[in-house]
């Protein structure tokens, strides 16, 4: 399989790789650059678990070749903490045990993020649709609805 040059921001940090030509972007975060933060579920894009942002957009990190990646800027749930200080979701995930197994948990975060980002204040229904995407096995979903719900609370809070 011939070798293709990749260079993208991670969290922040200015990564370049040499991929295999074809090769997902989640192959790339786990296989050649170390974040094994997305975690690799289904590989068909149907349970949520590899969700990262690219340039702010929640994408599949199963489903996206990492050549497409060129130039941007991806964030992974290994990002959402700055400085040693976690994110309020990362905070309200633990202080909800909004996490069980934690399988599902790094894409919850991402598809959590993507939606606060959008959208400041949701509302149950918000955070509903905006984690459909991820599957979960353990927790019912309830208690990851009112994790983001909380960590949405923190951030207005945060914001006045």
């Amino acid at each position: 399989m011939p070798k293709v040059p990749v260079q993208f921001t991670l969290n922040g940090e200015e990564k370049a790789e040499f991929v295999d030509s074809g090769a997902t972007l989640l192959k790339a975060l786990r296989d050649k650059i170390g974040d094994h933060s997305p975690k690799g579920g289904c590989h068909q894009g149907t349970c949520g678990a590899c969700s990262v942002l690219v340039d702010g957009e929640l994408k599949l990190s199963c489903l996206v070749l990492a050549e497409t990646c060129q130039g941007a800027s991806v964030t992974t749930a290994a990002g959402l903490a700055e400085n040693g200080v976690l994110h309020p979701l990362q905070r309200a995930f633990i202080d909800g045990f909004a996490a069980q197994c934690g399988f599902c948990t790094p894409g919850m975060l991402m598809a959590a993020k993507s939606l606060l980002d959008r959208v400041p204040n949701p509302t149950r229904d918000d955070v509903v649709e905006a984690i459909s995407g991820n599957i979960c096995r353990c927790t019912g979903y309830e208690p990851i609805i009112q994790a983001v719900l909380t960590a949405a609370r923190a951030n207005s809070q945060n914001a006045a």
